[in-house]
């Protein structure tokens, strides 16, 4: 008897369809997605297949549950609220930037267009007053009293157990639609399985070495440095290391602890070189020429925070000069413009509080001195940046810190943004805006710069700025992902695969960018299925592979020393090593 991987890992998912569509805002008064009510019980399927990822990650995965807080014990946000406010005059902008900066506000993000603000129920009047009457009349809720707290309890209870589909109508992106088409295959791979929900530290770490353990040929777990609280900030570098020359693009996720997506997309990408290196002609021109170094999440601390205590938390867990304060802004603390002594980064109770000085967050000193050790000892040259974000699905390119300065290469920047979109709307059709970073950081634009005033939060001191100057990395993007603020920080889980594929498409198109700008140009193009890369035979990288019942017996092995796996638990692992064979 024979049996494929795929069949074996269909029998948990092959009982779900997902359907998912997303609410018109006409529609929200009477119907929010996240009904936490409707969350069933753990079922059968959920406990198998929780149990194949225990078995592979098994040092996390038994902590995944007794990690998470009790529903009901952490941050709940009961009376609070999320705001849009429709912004179309300088003054709008100024006031409402005004009145965020004193009450201490957490803007969540903003277009051009719009502002969204999580606030307090009983401040919302005593905001509305300190704003002009066209603004007063210009807001709706996207998340009402109460809904917010239940989409926060909806996180961790999902991390348990995943609910069913979600039926709804429109996206507040009405030019795209939310398009989910992995789950409902019986032919679920190790990928769906991995991909299905967010994933703690306590999976992710294992999950980073038990592939470097996988593939030592082309993949090595490095350390970028250790965190405020003594973790470690691990990254993935993976190419050929034989070459003499590294040029090196770095993908980072997680400044910000609360964009899980962030950190779920830089490790879909990473999954996808890691092992299509050598089936796919398109990833291993790249990896022959470039190596990628990817860091899921560059603050482990605030994002172990997020799931144990308060999913919202945006900064580092860094103590500051005001004990009831903590955390410093990631992207906020680097040397190149620092502006800390501004009014809001200058408040250690400011979401955006950028430390007492320039590379005070020790995340933030711990990356730029990697990178400066990288070029100045292993023959290391950045040529390609990218730093993952949510939410807006915007493409922003240098400067932050100011829009009166513009960057060398500004024509090279646009004609890659312009290319990178093109990648990303031709996977699932979601549309991304194009600005340089500093128009990111203002609510209103009218077509002229020097209308842009004033900026919702403080912009200098960034990461992007500061590998685009100061490492002299002529292609450095930030990408903010899915979505545009129906779910905001809070995007369901279905969104993880759709958005990898996005981003896993706009990487592949960087890349092969910069092959043709640094070297010989990559001339292998390959087609893809549901965003999926494909090998040189045109067959799906995550094809069928064969086991006999025979094969699955009762030894042990142990992967790095970590954690010790039984043969019938190696069934992922051994389709991982067929394809490197």
């Amino acid at each position: 008897m024979h049996l494929t991987l795929a069949s074996l890992l269909a029998l948990p998912f092959g009982l779900l369809q997902v359907v998912l569509a997303v609410p018109a805002p006409a529609d929200y008064a009477q119907q929010h997605p996240l009904d936490v009510a409707a969350l069933p019980k753990q079922a059968t399927w959920k406990r198998l297949s929780d149990r194949i990822i225990e078995s592979i990650w098994k040092d996390g995965a038994h902590e995944t549950d007794k990690d998470l807080p009790d529903p009901f014990a952490f941050r709940g946000y009961d009376r609070e609220v999320v705001i849009r406010f429709n912004v179309s005059t300088a003054e709008e902008a100024r006031s409402l930037a005004e009145a965020s900066e004193t009450l201490l506000l957490d803007i969540w993000g903003f277009s051009q267009e719009w502002v969204d603000i999580r606030i307090p129920k009983d401040i919302v009047k005593p905001m509305l007053g300190l704003l002009p009457s066209s603004l007063q009349r210009s807001y709706i809720p996207l998340l009402r009293e109460r809904e917010l707290s239940e989409a926060v309890r909806a996180t961790y209870l999902t991390a348990r157990n995943r609910g069913p589909a979600i039926k709804a109508k429109d996206s507040l992106d009405s030019g795209s639609h939310i398009h989910i088409d992995q789950m409902d295959k019986v032919g679920a791979t190790e990928e769906d399985l991995f991909f299905s929900q967010y994933r703690p530290l306590s999976v992710l770490h294992p999950w980073m070495r038990f592939l470097a353990s996988i593939y030592p040929g082309h993949v090595q777990k490095i350390n970028i440095g250790i965190s405020a609280q003594g973790r470690g900030i691990p990254a993935l570098r993976v190419g050929n290391s034989k070459r003499p020359n590294r040029e090196t693009v770095l993908i980072v996720g997680g400044l910000h602890a609360r964009e899980w997506i962030s950190t779920s997309t830089v490790s879909y990408v990473a999954y996808h070189f890691v092992t299509c290196y050598g089936n796919s002609a398109r990833i291993t021109a790249l990896m022959d020429q470039l190596d990628f170094v990817f860091v899921p999440t560059l603050n482990p601390d605030g994002y172990a925070y997020t799931w144990e205590t308060d999913r919202l938390w945006r900064k580092n867990r860094q103590r500051t000069g005001l004990r009831f304060c903590q955390g410093i802004d990631l992207d906020r603390a680097f040397s190149f413009q620092w502006d800390g002594d501004s009014t809001t980064s200058g408040n250690p109770c400011s979401e955006s509080f950028a430390g007492e000085q320039p590379f005070e967050a020790v995340e933030a000193k711990a990356l730029a001195d990697w990178a400066k050790n990288e070029t100045t000892h292993n023959n290391v040259t950045f040529v390609g940046f990218l730093d993952m974000h949510s939410y807006a699905q915007e493409i922003l390119y240098p400067y932050s810190f100011s829009c009166d300065e513009k960057p060398p290469g500004l024509e090279n920047l646009e004609e890659l943004a312009i290319g990178i979109e093109k990648a990303i709307r031709s996977t699932h059709g979601h549309k991304y805006e194009i600005m340089p970073a500093c128009e990111g950081n203002v609510a209103v634009n009218n077509g002229f710069r020097q209308s842009l005033s004033p900026r919702m939060e403080a912009s200098g001191g960034s990461i992007l700025d500061w590998f685009y100057h100061e490492m002299h990395v002529r292609y450095a993007y930030q990408l903010k992902l899915r979505d545009k603020g129906l779910y905001g920080f809070l995007l369901p889980a279905e969104n993880i695969i759709p958005t990898g594929e996005e981003i896993l498409e706009a990487v592949l198109y960087f890349a092969e960018f910069l092959g043709d700008v640094y070297g010989s140009g990559m001339d292998v193009k390959e087609s893809t299925a549901n965003g999926k890369v494909q090998n040189d035979q045109g067959v799906p990288k995550d094809k069928d592979f064969a086991f006999s019942a025979d094969d699955i017996g009762d030894d042990w092995v142990v992967i790095d020393g970590q954690a010790e796996l039984s043969m019938s638990d190696l069934m992922l692992s051994e389709s991982l090593r067929q394809r490197q064979d």
